[in-house]
């Protein structure tokens, strides 16, 4: 088998330049990197990343914890995760925690024991037992953990909900429901923290009657759409705070024998893939979720390797899209 003194003496250069070519390339100029690369195409040299993890104490490993693998907005997020890691020679290991704590705090514990560098936490809270432990690198994605100055990836959770209040008002709406996530959850916080600026901005009052509390799943949003319309007032709009769930109402209000968007209007969060093509289309919040997974690994990667961060909370682009599950609200005659 070929060794790396191989690839030093065709490559001519020395035998740090060959390890640096391969660890950080980007410290490396094109025109060497060029050549040690053909001498090692030349030579069929196989790095023994076993050795070299154990010489740098990194196993070019990081862990994702994902709270809901099989929902399809995070799916998209991973895929940006996955592409930019490989990129990096980064391998990534998948957390479902399905919200379970010790799911989170075994998986989280794999970087204290070096089985790991660093976590993409994809929920809003700190996935350790004792929040106050020694220094992990870890990077929270689309919901911030307050009070701590973890680097977080997300949008503007508020302005959005709250733009997307505004175009439902816009619509003649007054009577406007809300399907929220988990209300210890940040984004949810701040979803609705929007929804009622909006409302008080157009001077609506606010019905805690029209406040149902979902998980995000289609079920929620089938129950709670039942839920609201039973309501002594039932809204004419149901704002979701994802895709899901807003196709889960949308399923219950047809059910009940009413037309969407003719008698009542549904939005929803994320534009997941099939927010599209579902009947009728969804008007939705379009996050850019491979970017969310891309940047976050990019971050992850410079705090592993000791890299000045530009900056520690970034703010990605939102836009509303309006399809046909919303329309005008109809005035009784």
């Amino acid at each position: 088998m070929a060794t790396i003194r191989d690839v030093s003496k065709i490559a001519g250069v020395s035998v740090a330049t060959v390890s640096r070519t391969i660890s950080k390339p980007d410290k490396v100029s094109a025109k060497t990197r060029k050549i040690v690369e053909a001498a090692i195409i030349e030579t069929d040299y196989k790095p023994d990343i076993l050795a070299r993890n154990f010489r740098t104490r990194k196993s070019s490993t990081i862990v994702v914890l994902v709270p809901d693998i099989a929902n399809p907005f995070f799916s998209r997020v991973i895929r940006g995760i996955e592409q930019t890691a490989q990129g990096l020679g980064y391998a990534v290991l998948l957390g479902d925690t399905q919200g379970d704590r010790n799911r989170e705090i075994t998986y989280a514990n794999m970087v204290k024991t070096s089985q790991a560098d660093g976590i993409i936490q994809l929920d809003s809270h700190i996935p350790f037992e004792n929040e106050n432990g020694p220094y992990v690198p870890i990077v929270n994605i689309c919901d911030c953990v307050r009070g701590t100055d973890i680097p977080t990836i997300e949008i503007d959770n508020a302005l959005a909900a709250e733009k997307m209040t505004e175009y439902l008002i816009s619509l003649g709406h007054k009577s406007i429901a809300i399907i929220t996530g988990p209300v210890d959850a940040t984004i949810t916080q701040d979803r609705l923290r929007g929804y009622k600026k909006a409302l008080k901005k157009a001077k609506i009052d606010f019905v805690p009657e029209n406040i149902s509390v979902g998980d995000y799943s289609l079920l929620s949003g089938t129950t709670s759409s039942h839920d609201l319309m039973q309501n002594t007032h039932p809204p004419s709009a149901i704002f979701c705070m994802n895709d899901e769930m807003a196709i889960g109402a949308i399923t219950q209000l047809k059910k009940m024998g009413l037309r969407i968007p003719e008698d009542i209007s549904v939005a929803g969060f994320d534009d997941i893939s099939f927010a599209e093509y579902y009947d009728p289309p969804l008007t939705t919040v379009s996050q850019p979720a491979e970017e969310f997974g891309s940047k976050a690994m990019q971050t992850l990667y410079n705090i592993i390797n000791k890299n000045d961060l530009i900056q520690k909370h970034t703010f990605l682009d939102f836009e509303i899209i309006i399809r046909k599950s919303t329309g005008p609200f109809k005035y009784e005659t």
